[in-house]
């Protein structure tokens, strides 16, 4: 007789329903988006022709603001980019109205990114995701566990609504958002983004969103692949810093209620639209007008279209409206490509057919550098690119990059906002009610070749289990644990984010 598991099977039929949902949510927002950037260009078009038109812009950009600000004003889990909230629910140190973040995203999202703002629309589609999972839960009246799994099972799906990639949506949630890779987890994040998938796909087409022509780049050439990476590495650095303090640009403008920032970006938005429409939004077609050669890729045009792409979209982000930074970045690290090969080729020192490769390389070492997600940055661009042909070069230059980056003393970019809009946590007592928690046994970590009782677990922490590959054991005190090793706890649900950093720690061996 065969044993059926169904625990994973329920698990999967949930992720089923859950990507539905989210797959119809997300493209709806995508739609939102795109339509509407193609409607501003189509008025700035028309102000060349008659001034009235700029007039109209104008006033149709101050009314945009006074929406939005009233929108997200009552909840501040609403603005920037979504991805920082949702870790902060995965690791119990934010509580979010999901209603509240589902309607309000989805509305001041398409106003904001679909204007013309230089932000993306992935990090709302993850936080739309997250949303759609919790509310099932809540729906179903699902325990905490549960409700955790559907949140970033509804955050991979969304991702993947957003960009057509399945399989990066659900690596970049388990090596960004929910760092667990418990076979319930993968199972539910992976099928709920493929089911995403399949939704997008049947109303967006099956064509590649960021379809670039490629050649296959010769060994005689990889020389330049550490160059590349060491650049990407510094100037992700700069990203960061610049990011991280973009709210900064707006103490001068504090008499201006923070939730009303989105004027000043609107002044840079009509700037820029009316005289290079195609560099607003979060840089998707100027992504593709480059594969593609619509842009004429000299030094200085690119340099330019750096210039204000890095700043502008800084200032947009700092302006606190609904919008990622995900998008941006890949846009970013294709024109750093694309100044590279430039730069390379004006010095006969490179064959200027490879413009593309090294666009594409750009974007994957750019975002490894920022995101500190290398694994997620290779699928994903092999996946937007619809190439699977440049693994060894995204490789090799993912793996430059982040260790310039870290070199350098780069955190991870996510991470960082979520201890921005986070405050610190104190230990509270006890609630009296357990949550399942897992950790992973590190190579001479503080765990390792450990008894479980030798190990000073923090308060109101139960270790269940051990899970040793397909193997499930019984966690007594004389178990003696093992690199690989997961560890199925129960911790204090007052208490979770704290207990469950201080049990990382002393895995990792800091305690």
């Amino acid at each position: 007789m065969f044993q059926i598991d169904r625990t994973r099977i329920i698990s999967v039929g949930r992720a089923v329903v859950v990507g539905l949902l989210v797959g119809f949510v997300v493209s709806g927002f995508r739609f939102g988006v795109e339509r509407s950037l193609v409607m501003w260009k189509r008025l700035y078009s028309l102000a060349h022709q008659n001034v009235i038109y700029l007039i109209v812009i104008a006033s149709l950009l101050v009314l945009i603001t006074i929406v939005i600000g009233m929108i997200i004003k009552p909840d501040p889990n609403v603005n920037g980019s979504g991805i920082p909230q949702v870790e902060g629910q995965l690791a119990g140190r934010l509580d979010v109205n999901a209603f509240s973040v589902l309607w309000r995203k989805f509305t001041a999202g398409i106003l904001a990114i679909g204007s013309g703002a230089m932000l993306g629309r992935e990090g709302p589609s993850i936080q739309l995701g997250a949303a759609v999972g919790q509310l099932y839960a809540q729906k179903r009246r699902f325990t905490e566990e549960q409700r955790r799994l559907m949140i970033a099972t509804g955050s991979a799906a969304g991702l993947s609504a957003a960009f057509a990639a399945p399989v990066a949506g659900a690596m970049f949630v388990l090596e960004e958002i929910y760092r667990s890779f418990s076979m319930l987890v993968w199972l539910g994040t992976l099928t709920g983004a493929v089911v995403a998938d399949i939704v997008s796909t049947k109303i967006f087409g099956l064509k590649p969103v960021l379809h670039i022509q490629m050649h296959s780049l010769p060994l005689g050439m990889y020389w330049m692949l550490p160059v590349l990476g060491i650049i990407l590495g510094i100037l992700g650095y700069a990203y960061q810093k610049v990011t991280l303090n973009a709210s900064n640009f707006y103490k001068p403008f504090s008499f201006i209620p923070r939730q009303f920032h989105f004027g000043i970006v609107a002044i840079g938005i009509i700037l820029i639209g009316y005289f290079i429409p195609d560099m607003l939004g979060g840089g998707n077609n100027l992504i593709l007008n480059l594969g593609h050669k619509q842009i004429t890729p000299t030094l200085f045009v690119l340099l330019g279209i750096f210039l204000i792409r890095f700043s502008f979209s800084a200032i947009s982000f700092g302006s606190g409206v609904p919008g990622g930074i995900f998008l941006p970045i890949l846009s970013l690290g294709a024109v750093i490509g694309g100044l590279v090969s430039v730069t390379a080729s004006t010095l006969n020192i490179w064959n200027s057919i490879y413009f593309n490769d090294l666009a594409v390389l750009g974007m994957v070492g750019y975002f490894a550098a920022i995101s500190k997600a290398p694994f997620t940055a290779i699928i994903l661009i092999a996946e937007m690119v619809g190439s699977l042909e440049h693994l060894v070069p995204l490789a090799i230059v993912v793996l430059i990059s982040y260790l310039t980056n870290d070199v350098l003393g780069g955190q991870p970019i996510y991470e960082s906002l979520l201890e921005k809009i986070v405050q610190p946590l104190k230990i509270e007592d006890s609630s009296g009610k357990l949550t399942e928690a897992r950790v992973r046994v590190m190579p001479d970590g503080g765990m390792d070749q450990k008894e479980i009782r030798e190990v000073s677990w923090p308060k109101a922490t139960v270790v269940s289990r051990v899970e040793r590959g397909s193997q499930e054991i019984i966690a007594r005190g004389d178990v003696v644990m093992q690199p690989g090793d997961e560890l199925v706890l129960f911790v204090d649900t007052a208490n979770y984010a704290n207990v469950l950093a201080k049990i990382k720690q002393i895995s990792k061996g800091d305690n």
